[in-house]
C-alpha cells in the first residue's frame, strides 16, 4: 500500500489570516494521523507565510507517524532540518516568493550543491529526496547525488488527466521504473486529488508514498477531514 501523507500548510494559511491559533495544526496533525495517515508533511518557507518554523518545532513530537519537511535548502532551512530530525526531507527549488513549488530541480546543474546538502543530512539519518520533474535524466542524476528518494512532480498529469487525456502518465511511469531500476524510492504529489489517485497510483510501479495537501484540505470542506483520508486510504490500497 502506498502511504499517504497530509500536508498540512493550506491548515496554518488559515489560521495565519486571522492571527490566532484557529484552526489549531498541532490538533490538526494529531487528528489526521488517528484517522489513518502515515505520514505529515509541512514546507515551510522563509516569509513563513503559511507552516512557521516554530510549528516544525512544535510538530515533532506529536508526529508518530512520519514526518517530511519539504523546502528549498537556504541555510535557515538546513538549520531547521538538522535541529527538527524529520523522518524525511524533501528538497524542492521554490523561489522565495512562488505561491507553490512549479519545477523540480535540475540534478545534472545542481549536482554539487545538492550533493553537500544531501550529504548533511544523510549523516544526521534523515531520509532524503529530491523533487524532479518525470525526466529521466534528472533522476539519474539525482541518484548521483547520494539522495534515497525521488518525489515526482505531478502537475502535468494531474493537468491532463483533468482534460481526459490519461497517455501523460506514462513519462510518470517509465521515471518510476528507472528510479526503482537504479535503486531510488519513489514518492509524488502535487495536484493530486480523490479524482486522480487511483489511476495515478495503479500506473506507477514501487510508488512508496503520496503527500497531498491542496486537494485533500478543499475536498475535506465538503466531505469531512475524516471521510477524506479513509477515502484517499482506499484508493492507495
Amino acid at each position: 500500500m502506498t502511504k499517504l501523507s497530509v500536508n498540512i500548510n493550506k491548515i496554518a494559511t488559515l489560521r495565519n489570516s486571522r492571527g490566532g491559533n484557529t484552526p489549531n495544526v498541532l490538533q490538526f496533525a494529531k487528528d489526521v494521523q488517528r484517522f489513518g495517515a502515515q505520514g505529515v508533511t509541512v514546507h515551510p518557507r522563509p516569509d513563513e507565510r503559511h507552516i512557521r518554523y516554530q510549528d516544525t518545532r512544535d510538530l515533532k513530537p506529536e508526529v508518530y507517524t512520519e514526518f517530511n519537511v519539504e523546502g528549498n535548502p537556504v541555510q535557515s532551512f538546513m538549520d531547521l532540518v538538522l535541529e527538527v530530525k524529520p523522518t524525511q526531507v524533501t528538497l524542492v527549488p521554490d523561489a522565495e516568493d512562488a505561491i507553490t513549488s512549479n519545477a523540480g530541480w535540475d540534478t545534472i546543474k545542481h549536482k554539487d550543491f545538492l550533493t553537500d546538502v544531501i550529504a548533511q543530512f544523510n549523516s544526521h539519518g534523515i531520509r532524503t529526496s529530491i523533487f524532479v520533474d518525470p525526466d529521466l535524466k534528472m533522476i539519474e542524476g539525482a541518484k548521483l547525488t547520494g539522495a534515497n528518494r525521488i518525489e515526482l512532480y505531478t502537475e502535468s498529469f494531474a493537468h491532463q488527466y483533468s482534460l481526459g487525456n490519461k497517455k501523460e502518465i506514462e513519462l510518470f511511469a517509465k521515471a518510476a521504473e528507472l528510479s526503482n531500476d537504479i535503486g531510488l524510492g519513489v514518492n509524488a504529489g502535487h495536484d493530486l486529488s480523490l479524482d486522480n489517485i487511483k489511476f495515478f497510483k495503479d500506473n506507477i510501479p514501487g510508488l512508496l508514498e503520496v503527500s497531498i495537501g491542496h486537494a485533500l484540505i478543499s475536498e475535506s470542506l465538503y466531505l469531512g477531514i475524516e471521510n477524506v483520508v479513509q477515502m484517499y486510504l482506499q484508493r492507495l490500497k
